[in-house]
């Protein structure tokens, strides 16, 4: 079956983390679009330089540059996983749009519910592979060795987005615009709620997965 997903959650929720797990383990391509804006900046794009200085202050990325990123990318894949889009209403109307036009439909809308403050503890001890894009927690998951990569090798950075301060405004950003969709995925009937707080085991993976997957 082609699953099509979206992840919900704050930054620091854990979406990435279970958007590399279910994409794995169902086959589905992982669209964040967080890494892809940070391809685009790496690239020097046009789109990745206008979207480089929004990231680095922590503000979100204009409609119109996601948008033209997940419509592209949608057309491209089948069964998928849409891990930070849409942000707001205006997305998920347009995704709406684009779901349509393609005749293809939504199969849940994941929310990863986490208190604010294990949230910011997360965000602030993440760390990040420049060249693959892997992710890691000092506190909860570091690297086999200290500040390096256990895919590649390369050393291990925090973004610049990851500070506290940087930190708190996304949240109060995402607390504004983000939040209101789980009315709206509620209403269609759409929504699951998971409480993504604990450590991350095989036991809870195997029972994520059948809640994605009951009918």
């Amino acid at each position: 079956m082609n699953y099509r997903f979206v992840f919900l959650g704050a930054p620091g929720s854990g979406k990435g983390t279970w958007s590399g797990i279910v994409s794995q383990r169902l086959d589905l391509s992982h669209l964040s679009t967080g890494d892809l804006l940070r391809q685009e900046v790496a690239e020097g794009s046009e789109l990745g330089q206008k979207a480089k200085a929004f990231m680095e202050a922590g503000e979100l990325v204009p409609d119109e540059m996601i948008l033209a990123l997940v419509d592209k990318k949608l057309g491209e894949v089948e069964g998928v996983i849409l891990d930070g889009y849409p942000r707001n209403l205006a997305q998920a109307q347009s995704l709406d749009e684009i779901l349509e036009k393609n005749e293809i439909g939504l199969t849940k809308v994941v929310y990863l519910d986490v208190p604010e403050d294990e949230l910011v503890r997360r965000i602030t001890s993440r760390i990040v592979c420049p060249n693959c894009g892997a992710t890691y927690n000092l506190q909860t998951m570091p690297p086999k060795v200290e500040g390096i990569c256990d895919r590649c090798g390369s050393k291990l950075v925090q973004r610049k987005d990851d500070t506290e301060e940087v930190f708190r405004t996304r949240l109060e950003a995402y607390k504004k615009q983000t939040a209101p969709l789980l009315e709206y995925y509620e209403e269609a009937g759409l929504l699951l709620r998971y409480s993504n707080f604990g450590p991350q085991t095989e036991e809870r993976a195997q029972e994520f997965l059948a809640l994605l997957t009951k009918e």
